[in-house]
């Protein structure tokens, strides 16, 4: 069995105890440059029994999968899956796993970093006293503010913990609500309409899937208040990027923390980059080292249930 790791950059996989795990499973090709051309990927596929998918950016359309016809397993480290084709996938018999939650404190953390350092104006502040200046703007308190959660994935549920753990309201939408889910998180479901229209920081907890695509648009960004802050730490086309940098640019809300991008690296000069009430991470919120080698691991392990007959967190193949 070939088990191929078309795109270690930068490097997450190497030098860990899951390579080593890997390894001893089979045959292991790993390699530590970009696969964002399909005919790179696919010349590193066209063998491979097992593909290891590290970079959210290398994409398994279609075609790279009629190109592969021994491959049988797409192993991603990572929940999201919008990189790969599941129905493509599902149709040439192809098992498609994550690993969902390895990240999902990670992530947590950073959204509420970046609520904070949003709400507090901190990069602001940082600039002009660097200028030798010394701001005393006045800010928000958080405290009996209100957080609305778009999604109550396990990455909505703990942000909802830590954001009442800093005395805010919660209310949350998704697409299916869980009542008892709300009773232990202490959280209200509400309508993606209220939701919009009465929080003060809405956070972004949702897959990219088609239905999904520019989820917020230019008419629901048109519902939130002057004073509300916007954090996406999920994926960038969940929001109009033309309409949001608009909305930051006639300040019709307060400001945006975003660690995700429709582009992705953001280009160099995108109008975000421009604007004050923004702040900007590269796609980082879920890299610690404690989750890196949790998801890595998982990774690995799916692999090993898989060829024991009995595929775990399978998000798309034969049967699902």
């Amino acid at each position: 069995m070939l088990i191929v790791v078309p795109d270690d950059n930068p490097p997450a996989l190497a030098g860990t105890p899951a390579l080593d795990r890997l390894r001893k499973i089979d045959e292991v090709r790993l390699y530590d440059s970009d696969a964002t051309d399909p005919a790179v990927l696919i010349e590193r596929l066209k063998n491979a029994d097992v593909a290891v998918n590290i970079r959210g950016r290398t994409r398994f359309t279609a075609e790279v999968m009629q190109a592969c016809p021994a491959l049988k397993l797409i192993s991603i480290w990572g929940t999201g899956t919008d990189n790969v084709d599941l129905k493509a996938a599902a149709a040439r018999g192809i098992t498609v796993t994550n690993t969902p939650g390895a990240n999902a404190l990670a992530v947590a953390e950073h959204t509420v970093a970046l609520i904070l350092a949003v709400a507090k104006q901190l990069a602001p502040a940082d600039r002009a006293m660097r200028q030798g200046g010394w701001p005393r703007n006045l800010v928000p308190q958080l405290r009996g503010k209100r957080l609305g959660l778009i999604g109550t994935g396990l990455i909505g549920r703990e942000v909802a913990g830590m954001g009442r753990g800093l005395g805010l309201e919660v209310v949350a939408w998704t697409f299916h609500p869980n009542p008892s889910l709300a009773v232990s998180l202490g959280l209200r479901y509400v309508e993606l309409e209220e939701l919009l229209q009465t929080s003060d920081i809405v956070s972004l907890h949702l897959r990219a899937t088609p239905d999904t695509q520019h989820f917020l648009n230019g008419e629901r960004l048109g519902m939130l208040k002057a004073s509300t802050i916007l954090v996406n730490t999920a994926r960038g086309a969940l929001i109009d990027e033309a309409a949001l940098v608009e909305s930051l640019r006639e300040k019709r809300i307060a400001g945006a923390g975003l660690d995700v991008f429709e582009t992705e690296p953001l280009p160099a000069g995108h109008p975000l980059t421009t604007l004050p009430n923004v702040l900007l991470t590269p796609h980082c919120g879920g890299m610690t080292p404690e989750s890196n080698l949790i998801g890595l691991a998982m990774a690995v392990e799916n692999i090993e249930d898989y060829l024991k007959g009995k595929p775990t967190h399978v998000v798309a193949g034969p049967g699902k």
